[in-house]
This record gives C-alpha cells, sequence and structure tokens, in this order.
C-alpha cells in the first residue's frame, strides 16, 4: 500500500490491508425498537412469571469474522433488514408460548379468534428467546457471507435490569 500525502488530505492506493486478528461487530435493536412479547413461563411454580405477562425486549448480536469483505466490513449493516423484520414477525405484538406448555389448546382457540398473535416456540423466556435468535441469525449470517461470519453470542433484554444472553459451547467458523 502507498500512501499519498498532499496539503489538503491524504489518501492511499493499492489493496485495503487488513491486519489478522477476530472482527468483532455488535448490532443492537433496543427497547424502542417496539418488540412488545407476552409470554408465560408455565413451569415456574408459586412465581408471578407463570402468568401472562411482557416486556418490551431488546436484542444484542455479536457477529465475528476472521476476514473482512471487499469493504472492509465484517458484515454489512444494511444487509441486516431481514433479521430486523424476522424480529418484528417473532416479537412484535405476539404471545410466546412453550411447545410443552399444557395451555397451549387454549392460546391456539385464542389465536383462532384473533385475539392474540401465537407464536410457539421450543421454550420461552429470555434465555430461550437468546437461543432462539442465535439459530436464526447465525444461520442468516453465514448464508449471506459464503461462512465468513458467524454469531458468538446474543443477549436479551426484557428491561434494563434484566437479560440473558446465548453463546454455543463452540463458537466458529465449522
Amino acid at each position: 500500500m502507498t500512501f499519498v500525502a498532499s496539503p489538503a488530505r491524504a489518501t492511499h492506493t493499492g489493496p485495503a490491508a487488513h491486519p489478522a486478528g477476530l472482527w468483532r461487530v455488535v448490532k443492537t435493536y433496543d427497547h424502542a425498537e417496539g418488540l412488545s412479547c407476552c409470554f408465560r413461563q408455565w413451569q415456574a411454580g408459586d412465581s408471578h412469571c407463570r402468568y401472562l405477562h411482557g416486556y418490551a425486549l431488546a436484542f444484542r448480536f455479536t457477529f465475528l469474522a476472521e476476514t473482512l469483505d471487499d469493504r472492509g466490513w465484517c458484515i454489512d449493516f444494511g444487509g441486516l433488514k431481514p433479521l430486523r423484520a424476522w424480529l418484528h414477525e417473532t416479537f412484535d405484538h405476539t404471545t410466546l408460548a412453550a411447545a410443552d406448555d399444557p395451555e397451549l389448546p387454549t392460546l391456539r382457540a385464542l389465536h383462532a379468534q384473533g385475539l392474540i398473535q401465537l407464536r410457539v416456540l421450543p421454550a420461552v423466556g429470555c434465555e430461550a428467546f437468546a437461543a432462539h435468535a442465535h439459530a436464526w441469525s447465525d444461520a442468516y449470517a453465514r448464508a449471506q457471507t459464503a461462512n465468513r461470519v458467524w454469531v458468538e453470542s446474543v443477549e436479551v433484554a426484557e428491561h434494563p435490569a434484566n437479560a440473558a444472553s446465548y453463546q454455543p459451547a463452540s463458537v466458529g467458523q465449522p
């Protein structure tokens, strides 16, 4: 790489050089995003969490890459519109139920009556939402970048005091 200096500005010519290492970028969708959903943790026993309740969730995605693209980016933030759309489809004004919730027939009936938008997931709660969002976003990032980028972790927050994150035991390229 050659650097050319002028009184007005300094520029460079030639291919960009990127040092070897691990590149980490973060994309967030905060509480103002409007991802307001309702759920219950039916196995919560005596906890008030066994009742239907809701939050405007916030998400934090951490993407990793060992190499940058030809623009010098880990991932194109503008290319994450499908991730945002998936978050809205899954968590925006929806009722989330665990696949094993014994009240699932009741929730399905409410959905059929047009009273709720039901989404059935393997499990519910911040931890489960983080794992679910990780699976979707990691598959998306890998597909969009030919496995150059993957998702290290996803954090989900109910509010500023309560959050959970998920990171697979083995993070990295296959």
